[in-house]
């Protein structure tokens, strides 16, 4: 089981999308995936077809309630793609899990405990670098970094970079990070220069694979299906279909090593 934490302080960059677009593709490709929202705003369980005021458990019951994380799963409306839903009671995580011993370890552990039979764990992080975030780091073999090419995206990589080195030095030694370029526009001369910078400055940290501006994929949660279903044939859609392919290889090698 290989688990991927796709966070970004930095809002509206495409991090609930490709966490969906991405589960759906790597479905697509036979690979068995769970997709676990741990937003409050609830949208990653939205984009699955699951009405998140209906929902009995959720993400919030295993932080706070100790809930066995088995007893969380639903069927999404895509085969082979399975759903830990979000509520927005998992909100009141910021205050109450800080209290606990060893909080940083409680998703990681209930993962352990589950002995989950899936090929990938996709998390979907809040927009904030709280104890959500950090208990899905510590829990991750991977950190996806959903990234525009403009410079407040950019900018808000300075403290997650720092979080990645702390994290890395005091809970999860081999988590590693990718950038991925999304909502990018070939056409603007800023977001090509700034692209450039970016993968000069983080070398093979970021995915060769670029999520450019689509109009089929703003419409896509609008009509309550993943980008490959909605628009299968879309600029979009292959772009995300070659970034799972990417992620499989990546992850099939034999030895990975920190960004």
């Amino acid at each position: 089981m290989y688990t991927i934490a796709f966070s970004n302080e930095k809002g509206g960059v495409a991090k609930t999308t490709t966490t969906v677009s991405l589960g759906a593709c790597l479905a697509e490709a036979g690979r068995k995936v769970l997709a676990v929202d741990l937003d409050p705003q609830a949208n990653l369980t939205l984009a699955l077809g699951v009405e998140p005021t209906r929902v009995v458990h959720s993400t919030a019951s295993i932080l706070l309630h100790d809930l066995p994380l088995r007893q969380a799963i639903l069927p999404s409306s895509v085969s082979n793609l399975d759903l830990i839903p979000g509520s927005s009671e998992t909100s009141q995580s910021e205050r109450y899990l800080p209290v606990r011993e060893r909080y940083e370890y409680l998703l990681r552990d209930a993962f352990q405990q589950a002995a989950l039979q899936y090929d990938f764990v996709l998390m979907d992080c809040p927009p904030a670098l709280g104890s959500v975030t950090l208990n899905a780091l510590v829990a991750s073999n991977l950190l996806l970094i959903p990234t525009q090419a403009e410079f407040f995206s950019i900018y808000a990589l300075k403290n997650l970079m720092n979080w990645v080195r702390r994290i890395r030095s005091e809970y999860n030694p081999h988590l590693t990070y990718r950038l991925l370029l999304t909502l990018f526009d070939r056409r603007n001369r800023i977001h090509r220069l700034l692209s450039e910078q970016l993968r000069s400055n983080f070398n093979n940290g970021v995915l060769e694979t670029v999520i450019e501006v689509d109009t089929k994929l703003r419409e896509s949660p609008i009509a309550g299906a993943p980008i490959i279903f909605h628009a299968p044939k879309s600029r979009a859609a292959a772009q995300y279909r070659a970034l799972a392919q990417e992620i499989i290889a990546y992850v099939e090698k034999a030895n990975l090593q920190p960004a």
